[in-house]
């Protein structure tokens, strides 16, 4: 997941009581899509007649992060915007991402090392160092490294997106949603199919992670810098190695990569046209092109001579979930003004521990039920659900009351106590 995001900012349109549903549709949708990704993720443990019979028609799993990824889109850049600092937003992400992920990272480690889980990926203990510090940057999914937790690979196209947008903010460009968007998505079209994946990991694996390392710390620390040239600089670097890592490495190939980036900047560009920042027609006839040139794309084949093309090609079943994921954003941007159902706005406050930890209950479950939980009947199977349902939930809730809340609070509390002059754009006016 995926991942989760920032609380946007509260829109003043009257009452307390008018605040909480607009607020309430993007938990509902985080939380649907958190529970959806939690059902693909056990459909082989629990439920192969729904993986035999639906999954080759719908991508449950993509449904969900295609979801999560609308969400970010519509509110990450927002929160930059309305904090008007690069310093205090990465300081807000950090704190807002690492502490659960880092969590999730030790359980997974431990889980391993005490064989009550599918294991380790075999590759990591070939070059751990590499293995670790690209983890840190959340970015190994774009560096040839493999994911220690399944669910970490969303987090790398997250991380991308934070670059892309900070970098835009820096230059002064950030409302070029749109376009961007546009840019990303017939890229994805036209030119997805014969981009290589995996070029300089398998050519230069331990290079990749170190100058990916090098670059990305130097281009942050230039632009937050005193002196625009210096700023320039580093917005030239951190575009242009994310860029370089989602079109020449990444593992999941170019066409996703580049649909999941567009998708991304489409729902900044949605936000843009509902606050009234980008001009209707315009903006609103870029979106359904990057909407209608995603799912084509997502029926396209890479090139057999792309070097590691993707095997398995997207197909009908990938478009189809994306195609769900957007009706699902807009019918909730829709219902922005209701009030959600309280188990769904729920869950999506305590979403980015269900995405994080959900991997681990499952195979917790697969141990438990005798590492073939298939084979039993289909009523000890929904007990054993029943039981994986609760163990989400409540691990879930517990590391957000414990984990995640206090670290939220403990980086408010430091980046409240100074003012932020470097690298910042002057705060816009809230809307």
């Amino acid at each position: 997941m995926a991942a989760n995001t920032l609380t946007p900012p509260r829109t003043r349109i009257g009452s307390r009581e008018e605040k909480a549903p607009r607020m309430g549709w993007l938990d509902a949708l985080r939380g649907l899509a958190a529970l959806v990704v939690v059902f693909e993720h056990s459909l082989d443990v629990l439920l192969p007649e729904v993986r035999r019979t639906a999954s080759p028609w719908f991508d449950f799993g993509r449904y969900g992060v295609f979801v999560f990824f609308l969400v970010s889109g519509y509110v990450v850049p927002f929160s930059l915007e309305r904090r008007g600092s690069v310093r205090q937003f990465w300081a807000g992400r950090f704190f807002r991402l690492y502490p659960a992920w880092s969590v999730a990272a030790a359980l997974t480690l431990a889980v391993g090392a005490g064989g009550v889980s599918y294991g380790l990926p075999a590759a990591l203990g070939d070059r751990p160092w590499a293995a670790a510090i690209a983890h840190l940057t959340m970015l190994q999914d774009l560096m040839g490294v493999p994911n220690a937790l399944n669910v970490f690979w969303t987090l790398s196209y997250e991380m991308v997106f934070y670059l892309l947008v900070t970098a835009m903010f820096v230059a002064g460009v950030h409302r070029s949603s749109a376009r961007v968007a546009l840019g990303f998505g017939v890229g994805a079209a036209m030119l997805g199919v014969a981009l290589p994946s995996g070029l300089l990991a398998s050519r230069w694996p331990d290079g990749t992670v170190l100058v990916t390392v090098l670059l990305l710390a130097g281009g942050l620390a230039a632009m937050i810098g005193r002196r625009r040239g210096m700023r320039r600089a580093g917005v030239t670097v951190v575009a242009t190695l994310a860029l370089t890592l989602l079109l020449l490495n990444s593992r999941i190939g170019a066409i996703e990569s580049l649909c999941i980036i567009a998708t991304m900047f489409a729902g900044t560009a949605v936000r843009g046209v509902q606050d009234g920042r980008l001009r209707t027609r315009p903006a609103a006839g870029m979106i359904t092109v990057v909407a209608v040139f995603t799912l084509a794309a997502g029926m396209r084949a890479p090139t057999e001579w792309a070097l590691n093309a993707n095997p398995n090609p997207l197909g009908p079943d990938w478009s189809i979930a994306v195609g769900a994921a957007w009706l699902t954003f807009l019918g909730g941007l829709a219902l922005r003004r209701h009030r959600m159902p309280r188990v769904l706005v729920w869950s999506g406050l305590v979403s980015y521990s269900v995405y994080l930890l959900h991997p681990l209950v499952i195979q917790g479950v697969w141990y438990a039920a005798g590492r073939d939980p298939s084979e039993l009947p289909a009523v000890v199977r929904l007990g054993w659900g029943v039981v994986l349902v609760a163990a989400v939930l409540g691990s879930a809730a517990l590391a957000h009351r414990f984990v995640e809340r206090p670290a939220q609070r403990l980086g408010r509390r430091l980046t409240d106590r100074r003012a932020s002059p470097r690298g910042t754009a002057p705060r816009p006016a809230r809307t």
